[in-house]
């Protein structure tokens, strides 16, 4: 597949996002990201009960990230419709990119983003990547606009030792 068929894949996700926004009443929420860095997505789960299982109904997301974050979202927030918490789970970052097709290693990030969120909402205590906030309450939840904007600057020491010549 080339790069040509990727970037037009990601234009028609960014042209028609599905499932963008915050979800009133959901039964998960998961953060993930650096407000420092940039890149922070966020993903709310609702659930329901189908056959005797739990399942996921539908899945929304927010994200401040570039457009292939976005696009995967997009996409894994379909994929995941209709899955047990356990199959959703078992789902890698390039699983939940892969209507997208093969993206770049400088994009492969964006995967695991949204793979992070996931794992936020679904097993917070068992996500892979690193967790700004990870809620039980979703209805008391900062906004990700809050909490990208509450971001502290952070300050580094350098210290410079002289040690003497042997």
């Amino acid at each position: 597949m080339s790069d040509e068929n990727l970037q037009q894949r990601i234009e028609d996700a960014i042209r028609d996002p599905k499932n963008l926004g915050e979800m009133q009443g959901a039964d998960a929420v998961g953060t993930v990201g650096s407000a420092d860095c940039g890149d922070m997505l966020r993903m709310w789960v609702k659930f329901k009960e189908q056959d005797g299982k739990k399942i996921i109904d539908r899945a929304t997301f927010q994200t401040f990230g570039c457009e292939t974050a976005i696009a995967v979202a997009s996409v894994a927030t379909e994929l995941i419709a209709g899955k047990t918490v356990d199959e959703a789970l078992s789902m890698s970052g390039s699983d939940l990119s892969a209507p997208l097709g093969p993206l770049p290693p400088m994009k492969i990030h964006c995967a695991q983003l949204v793979e992070g969120a996931l794992r936020s909402a679904l097993a917070p205590e068992q996500a892979a990547m690193p967790v700004e906030q990870t809620l039980q309450a979703p209805a008391q939840a900062p906004s990700l606009f809050d909490q990208f904007g509450a971001a502290t600057e952070k300050k580094v020491k350098v210290v410079l030792e002289n040690k003497p010549k042997d």
